[in-house]
């Protein structure tokens, strides 16, 4: 990996640690957020496998993570997931 990706992962990281933490504060108003979830991180099961934590890509487009409403976009995710066929 190069250091360019490594502080990009870390920073993208460092985002979604404090909208996890944030979370709290805003009076449990979440909403599901696609394609910024880590590795291993996601949070609920997809076509591809069957349990929350079982992502092998970051960044998956299929993959969801809980973040505080409004911040999703702003992280470079997306509101709705793929299409699926």
């Amino acid at each position: 990996m190069s250091p360019k990706a490594i502080i990009l992962a870390a920073a993208l990281g460092s985002l979604v640690s404090l909208a996890t933490a944030n979370a709290g504060d805003e009076k449990g108003e979440t909403e599901k957020c696609f394609g910024v979830a880590e590795a291993g991180k996601n949070g609920c099961a997809t076509a591809s496998h069957s349990c929350a934590g079982q992502a092998t890509t970051a960044k998956d487009p299929a993959e969801w993570v809980k973040v505080p409403k409004g911040s999703c976009e702003k992280m470079g995710g997306k509101l709705t997931g793929p299409a699926t066929m």
